[in-house]
């Protein structure tokens, strides 16, 4: 068995056992659809430790719960249970914190170019890059929104402008948080909550950070 998939917290382990248990009661009442997307949904939350696996990757259990997280939020909740009409706060919530998310990876993408020498990467040249990354990625996902409502029909924008300011806006305040704990990470101004993480993942794979290990071997000797 993947390490990884033995190796989880407990809000992982009881989303992986809601969308079983919820797509085999839908399947039994014959509610294809439900059914068809839990189990979508829980291969979407399987597929990140596989590649992790695949690339030799370890990734944190509270930062991979949280990707799980909001795959059930995004895909489970709010496309089967319809969570984006019923709550208008919603696509907003998850707005942010996929921002928050892509801003706290491109931290570490950053700093995997400089193999995790914090010295050759200056803190607000990190936090810039995963800002604009972070902001990169939520630019283009309106843009496939966009695209998808003209060549399909769809109503993915819902209010048009308004939803897509409002999404663009919540997702360069995401942004800023995780470009934040970035800079709070490699100022050495905090090891807790998303700037933990950042350390936590280099710990984990120290393979791709070698000159932040031969710092951190240096200053021991």
């Amino acid at each position: 068995m993947n390490p990884m998939l033995r190796n989880q917290s407990i809000i992982t382990y009881a989303v992986w056992i809601v969308l079983v248990v919820a797509s085999l009661g839908a399947f039994a009442l014959g509610d294809l659809m439900i059914g068809t997307v839990g189990m979508a949904t829980l291969a979407l939350t399987v597929a990140p430790a596989v590649m992790a696996e695949r690339f030799h990757l370890r990734i944190p259990i509270y930062f991979y719960a949280g990707v799980v997280l909001f795959l059930f939020g995004t895909v489970f909740l709010g496309e089967a249970f319809d969570f984006y009409e019923r709550f208008w706060w919603w696509d907003i919530a998850l707005h942010g914190t996929s921002a928050v998310g892509f801003g706290v990876v491109g931290v570490v993408l950053t700093l995997l170019m400089f193999e995790g020498n914090r010295y050759d990467a200056p803190a607000y040249a990190v936090a810039g890059i995963a800002f604009a990354f972070a902001v990169t990625i939520g630019t283009m996902w309106e843009i496939f929104e966009f695209g998808m409502d003209q060549i399909f029909g769809l109503n993915m924008q819902k209010s048009g402008l308004m939803d897509t300011m409002t999404d663009l806006i919540v997702d360069c305040v995401g942004a800023a948080l995780g470009a934040a704990s970035g800079y709070a990470f490699l100022r050495g101004r905090s090891r807790y909550g998303l700037s933990g993480m950042i350390a936590e993942f280099i710990n984990r794979n120290r393979r791709y950070y070698r000159r932040a290990s031969e710092k951190k071997s240096d200053s021991r000797d």
